[in-house]
């Protein structure tokens, strides 16, 4: 490398630019930093902080060319070459008498093509995890990480970590004005580096340091910063249940689920979580044994904060580091697949928390959320309301949606609190809401997102299924969009939640005035396709548990209980039980401590819990129990007005009508002989299952062997059964030799 002269030196230098790099204000650091061809050959500046020395290397050659110049005391090197263009080059640095060779990031060219921008500007680019975050990838021959985030409003964004230092003048990113996104690679780092992105404000002001919007990977809380993880390294081996799985989430199929919340549901002797590879293996042969179909996850989203649950998620792509890496959750899921459960996660698209290295004010402006506070603030949790009249916003979300369906094959996606997303006046008196264009409190942007997201979810994963948790009487929420429907699979049944809880914690003399509770709901059951819950929400702020609702003494709550199970199992819907109350627990929900499993050593809670793993295998091997569960032939009444012996008897149907089960809940704990039944046909007929069982801790009142109809019209039927009905009881009858 030629020596410059002073002249040239100085005719390359610009005081202005060097000032504002300095103060990390540069608006084109790409137009600043790197090599640049001048009217007299090539300038070359790097800013290196920690280096003493630097020398230029050409890459073709590995030839030192000479060193660079330091020409501002803060670290900015430089040099002229009479060259006639720019080329590959390294640049070797002696940190405290340490030489090592870098790669320059200021030499290599965009990432984002013209057609990612015009996409990311529509909010229509369905991949858009695979251009924002961070991502381990090789350009020109050179291994690191490329960096992408959108910050259209911001005056400068940087790449900051342990790599530099946490220094925002290193690395300062290119913007690409059109979508407003900042990119930049950074050549020798890798999986498992920290980094957060240094803003500064339009006006000036530095902002907090930020977490990666697209993080994949974040650290352990309450440390707060993003990591980087490589997503292409798995070797799944779950292509025989992808490809099965819509199967198993069909409207006819049986679908049972166990909700969990991770962090509680069993934990080590030191207090301390399970590990996704841990829960793997515990939890998938627990879940096996009891029969459930599929599991459903608390949001395993990065949250900051544990008591929330993981329903106010910071990392919406990240799964929480507190369980293990992303290559952990995928296993989990994995193992789970391959003890044939299916795995569904919570999904909080409707607001983010308001701490300073998420969302909240990204870019020193109301990025994702609204500004004003009428819209974007909700008052019940103190968190901000996602902007869904944003394109890119819109598409940050459902992008997210497709993402975990992809990287993690979760089959799955219940989305939570949507009534809070369709309505302007949630929780709101009547001057703290604007209304929509005709005048209107429904979230019309909202709408049209969740629209939006449920079909190209199906579109391209038509073998997944969203489930909606709403609260209200939104019409058609699980109905096709093309109908007018929102397009979700399914819809929370929580009128039927509320009224049987309602009814169940009477006691029982008094059930006879609250008998509308239990039949209410199959005046609109197949409305939507309902999935039956009795979540986590249900045994909480003073709620206690499931158990607890129960009147009487010990015997009478869990023979209440197993009435309520049996009623459950067997009333049309999918069905959902958070875990702890499959075998009775009696103490409200805690996230901070383990379920308390050693209530199984006692008779009662070890009952409760065979009846429940019963209960789900009748309702896997019993067609007329699960096909028809969204249809309004695969259930009639037999007696519904019995409300002077709180007594409930039905049929549920399948597809063939030789599938076929009678149902009779008897909700006083009075035996009561000779209660006559009406039956569809005559022949034998025998118990299935008795909640009464002494198997389950019940009395053993039951029927005996074989139960042969008599000729004797009753409810409108052809012929009849005399019954002993036990106390607190279900029975389910099926026909024999048929």
């Amino acid at each position: 490398m030629s020596r410059p002269t002073d002249t040239l030196l100085a005719q390359s230098r610009d005081h202005d630019a060097e000032e504002a790099l300095l103060r990390a204000d540069h608006p084109d650091p790409f137009g600043f930093l790197g090599m640049h061809r001048t009217e007299d050959g090539v300038v070359i500046r790097s800013f290196q902080p920690q280096a003493a020395r630097v020398w230029l290397i050409e890459s073709e050659t590995g030839r030192e060319l000479g060193e660079l110049q330091r020409v501002r005391d803060e670290g900015l090197f430089m040099a002229y070459l009479d060259r006639p263009q720019p080329f590959r080059y390294r640049l070797r640095l002696d940190c405290d008498g340490h030489l090592q060779e870098v790669e320059d990031p200021y030499r290599f060219w965009p990432v984002l093509g013209e057609m990612d921008i015009h996409l990311m500007a529509e909010g229509m680019h369905k991949q858009l995890y695979e251009r924002l975050g961070a991502h381990c990838m090789t350009l020109d021959g050179v291994e690191g990480v490329y960096f992408a985030v959108w910050a259209p409003n911001a005056k400068r964004v940087s790449v900051v970590g342990d790599f530099n230092s946490w220094d925002g003048r290193r690395h300062p990113m290119r913007l690409h004005g059109g979508a407003g996104v900042w990119e930049l690679f950074i050549p020798g780092i890798g999986h498992g580096a920290i980094y957060k992105y240094e803003i500064k404000s339009r006006s000036g002001e530095t902002l907090p340091l930020k977490a990666d919007p697209m993080g994949f990977w974040a650290e352990v809380p309450p440390a707060t910063a993003s990591r980087v993880y490589d997503l292409k390294s798995y070797d799944w081996k779950d292509k025989g249940w992808m490809e099965w799985r819509q199967n198993a989430n069909a409207r006819n199929a049986p679908i049972s689920i166990y909700e969990v919340h991770l962090e509680s549901w069993r934990r080590k002797e030191d207090n301390q979580p399970l590990t996704y590879r841990e829960l793997a293996e515990q939890l998938g042969d627990y879940v096996m044994e009891m029969g459930f179909t599929h599991v459903e996850l608390l949001p395993v989203h990065e949250h900051p904060f544990s008591g929330s649950w993981g329903y106010q998620p910071i990392g919406l792509y990240a799964p929480s580091s507190r369980f293990g890496t992303p290559d952990d959750f995928r296993f989990m899921v994995e193992h789970l697949h391959e003890r044939g459960i299916g795995v569904i996660i919570d999904w909080v698209a409707g607001h983010f928390p308001t701490d300073s290295h998420g969302l909240a004010q990204f870019d020193g402006t109301h990025l994702y959320e609204h500004a004003d506070p009428r819209q974007g603030m909700h008052k019940d949790w103190n968190t901000l309301i996602f902007n869904y009249g944003r394109n890119e916003v819109k598409n940050y979300l459902y992008s997210n949606a497709l993402y975990w369906l992809h990287h993690y094959h979760v089959d799955g996606l219940r989305v939570d609190a949507v009534a809070s997303m369709l309505y302007l006046d949630y929780s709101r008196q009547p001057d703290e809401w604007i209304p929509n264009k005709f005048g209107g409190n429904e979230n019309l942007e909202a709408i049209d997102f969740l629209r939006h997201m449920n079909e190209v979810v199906y579109g391209d994963y038509p073998g997944s299924m969203t489930i909606a948790e709403e609260s209200t009487a939104w019409p058609m929420v699980s109905r096709p969009v093309y109908l007018g429907g929102l397009g979700f699979g399914y819809k929370w049944n929580m009128g039927w939640m509320h009224d049987t809880l309602r009814y169940i914690g009477k006691d029982p003399i008094h059930r006879r005035y609250h008998h509308d509770d239990l039949t209410f709901g199959l005046l609109y059951a197949f409305q939507e396709n309902f999935v039956l819950p009795l979540s986590h929400d249900e045994v909480v702020h003073g709620k206690g548990s499931i158990l607890g609702r129960m009147p009487g003494d010990e015997w009478q709550r869990f023979a209440n209980l197993r009435a309520y199970y049996g009623f459950m199992w067997t009333h049309p819907g999918k069905k959902l039980l958070f875990m702890g109350s499959e075998f009775g627990q009696v103490r409200e929900w805690n996230h901070d401590g383990a379920l308390d499993w050693h209530l199984l050593d006692y008779d009662f809670h070890k009952g409760a819990q065979r009846l429940v793993r019963d209960l789900n295998r009748l309702y896997r091997e019993t067609p007329a129990l699960h096909q028809m569960d969204c249809e309004p032939q695969g259930f009639a009444w037999i007696d519904a007005n019995d409300r002077d012996n709180s007594v409930l008897s039905y049929m549920r149907k399948g597809a063939n009508p030789d599938d076929l089960v009678v149902v009779v809940c008897n909700f006083t704990p009075q035996v009561l002989h000779n209660y006559r039944i009406g039956m569809p046909f005559g022949g034998a007929w025998g118990e299935r299952l008795n909640t009464d069982s002494t198997d389950y801790g019940g009395s053993g009142v039951s029927n005996g062997g074989e139960l042969m109809a008599e000729e004797v019209p009753w409810h409108g039927q052809p012929v009849s059964l005399s019954l002993t009905l036990p106390p607190l009881a279900t029975l389910v009858l099926q026909p024999l030799h048929r």
